[in-house]
C-alpha cells in the first residue's frame, strides 16, 4: 500500500490530466478520492494513500513532479524479481521490488495460478517490468536469482518448453519498451526482499 508524501492538490491535477475521475472524500479528513483499474487513491493533507491489488499506475501519476512530468521518466530502475512454487508444480506466488538510487519506489507480492518455479520466475519478471514501465522509467536493470530465466532471456540458453518460450517473448517485448536494459543473475541473499514478498503472498493464502 503506497503512501506518497506530496501536495494533494497537485496530485489531483495530475490524475485529472490523465483522465482519472476525482471524487469527494468519505470523511472530513479526506481531501479527495480517485479510482482507476481497481486501485483507490485517498488524499489527506500532505500525502496520498493508494490501496488495491494493482496500485502502480495511480502511484506513478501521483508521484509525478510538480510540472506534471513523471519523476521516473528518463531515469533508471533496479528491478528485483522472484517466483516461488511449493510443490513444483503447486501453489505459486511472485515477489518484486522496484528500486532507484533514492530507495524503494514500489514492491509487491501476489498469488498466481498453481505452476512450476520456472514459470513463476518468469511471471515475476514480467510483473516488475510492467511496473517499471508504468512508472515511466527509461532504463532498467533487472536482477533475479533464477539463472535459467536470466540466461534464457539473454539468449544464452535454449528455451524448449512452449510455455516458457511464450513468456520469454513477453519479457523481450517488455524490455524493448525501454531505451536501455540489462538482466543479471544475482545470489539469493541479494534478492532476499523480492523472495520475502513472494513467500509472504504464499503464506497469506
Amino acid at each position: 500500500m503506497p503512501v506518497i508524501d506530496c501536495d494533494a492538490a497537485a496530485a489531483a491535477s495530475r490524475l485529472a490530466d490523465a483522465g482519472v475521475t476525482i471524487g469527494e472524500g468519505n470523511t472530513a479528513h479526506e481531501r479527495w478520492r480517485a479510482e482507476d483499474e481497481g486501485a483507490i487513491a485517498v488524499a489527506y493533507d500532505g500525502k496520498v494513500v493508494i490501496q488495491g491489488k494493482r496500485p502502480h499506475s495511480l502511484a506513478a501519476l501521483v508521484r509525478g513532479s510538480e510540472d506534471g512530468e513523471n519523476r521516473g521518466a528518463s531515469g533508471r530502475a533496479y528491478c528485483y524479481f522472484d517466483g516461488a512454487s511449493r510443490g513444483n508444480p503447486g501453489p505459486a506466488a511472485i515477489g518484486w521490488v522496484l528500486v532507484t538510487d533514492d530507495g524503494i519506489v514500489a514492491e509487491g507480492g501476489e498469488r498466481i495460478d498453481d505452476t512450476t518455479n520456472n514459470r513463476a520466475e518468469y511471471e515475476a519478471l514480467v510483473r516488475v517490468l510492467e511496473v517499471a514501465r508504468e512508472y515511466g522509467f527509461s532504463e532498467v536493470n533487472a536482477r533475479g536469482d533464477s539463472e535459467l530465466v536470466v540466461r534464457q532471456v539473454r539468449g544464452e540458453y535454449e528455451t524448449n518448453q512452449p510455455d516458457l518460450r511464450e513468456r520469454r517473448v513477453t519479457v523481450r517485448e517488455l524490455l524493448d519498451d525501454f531505451e536501455e536494459w540489462t538482466l543479471e543473475h544475482v545470489p539469493r541473499d541479494v534478492n532476499d526482499r523480492a523472495d520475502a514478498r513472494a513467500n509472504e503472498a504464499l503464506d497469506d493464502e
